[in-house]
Order: C-alpha cells, then structure tokens, then sequence
C-alpha cells in the first residue's frame, strides 16, 4: 500500500470539512487513519490465502474439522464501514489436514480486505477447497454491519447469515444438517 498515498487522501477528505476541524492537527490524524489501516484493518492485502494453509500433513482416515466461532472483523466495499461477527468453518479432509489456528488466520486474512460478507463466505470455503483438496468445505458466517446500523434503515443488532457449500457438503444434505447442527 502506499502509505503517502492514503495520507494525502484522508488529509483532503478532511479538508473538505471546511472550518469545522478548525484547531485540530489534520496531519496526525491523517496518518494515524493511514496506519490503522494499512496495519490493521487492511492487513488481508499482505499475505495470500494459500500461503497459510501450505504447512499441511498427510492424515488418513480423519472425520470432519469444526472450527466455529472465529472473530473476524472486515469493510465492506460499499461503504468502507465495518462489519463484525463469527465465522464457522468445516472441511472434511480427503489426505490433508492443517493445524487448527491456520483456519482462523485464513478467516482473518480474507476478511482483513475491502470485502463483502457473500464474497468473504464464498472465498473461505474455496480456498480451502482448492489448497487442501478436501472432500468438502463449509463456511457460515454470521456479522453485524455498521453500514446497516449507523445509516440508512438504522438496524441495531440485526445480523446477516451467509454460508457457502462446496463438495460433499454441497452434494450431500446429510453432511450440511450436520453441519448446521454443529454450528448452532
């Protein structure tokens, strides 16, 4: 990211205020938003997906992985405001597993972008699909949208729910019940 770049545009954003940020160090609040999200927010950007599921090891014989309740915090694109929630994530491996925290770092990196909640769902559940090369992935989010809260119809507390099936889980209900069963 360029950082000077990111600077220099906040700080005009800021200057269209006018007066009203009068007495306020515009500088520093410009690069203090330009490091929050070149640092934080947008982190997503500096690492790609299938790197973090690149430690794995051959396991047979292995029944589905759960892993439910993954904070993740990302921007929707639309509005570049946050929205915030749970991932829940299953593979049912073929010859592959990783280690349990690589699910929660692949949720963070994909989230940590300018995303939408459908697309984030949709790109868990691939990537999985295509670096494991698992019999099948599932992924339910669940997140509160600011966008949705603090403008427009002003819905404090409502949540969306997106989920996206690939392989067995797509092809057999009897795998995505159990799923469901086990997320909730």
């Amino acid at each position: 990211m360029d950082r000077e770049k990111m600077i220099d545009g906040i700080r005009q954003f800021l200057s269209a205020f006018g007066d009203v940020l009068a007495g306020e160090d515009l500088e520093l609040i410009a690069s203090n938003v330009a490091e929050t999200w070149s640092t934080e927010l947008l982190r997503g950007y500096e690492t790609q997906p299938a790197e973090i599921l690149n430690a794995s090891w051959t396991e047979h014989d292995t029944d589905l992985v759960l892993m439910r309740d993954i904070d993740i915090v990302s921007l929707c694109n639309h509005h570049l405001l946050p929205f915030v929630g749970k991932a829940h994530i299953a593979y049912l491996p073929g010859n592959r597993i990783v280690g349990i925290s690589k699910l929660a770092r692949l949720a963070d990196c994909l989230a940590r972008r300018l995303q939408t909640q459908e697309r984030l769902t949709n790109q868990i559940a691939s990537v999985l699909m295509e670096v494991l090369e698992p019999r099948g992935t599932a992924c339910l989010l669940e997140a509160q949208h600011l966008c949705v809260a603090a403008r427009g119809v002003e819905q404090h507390g409502s949540r969306v729910i997106t989920m996206a099936f690939r392989g067995v889980f797509e092809d057999d209900r009897a795998y995505r019940e159990r799923f469901l069963a086990l997320v909730r």
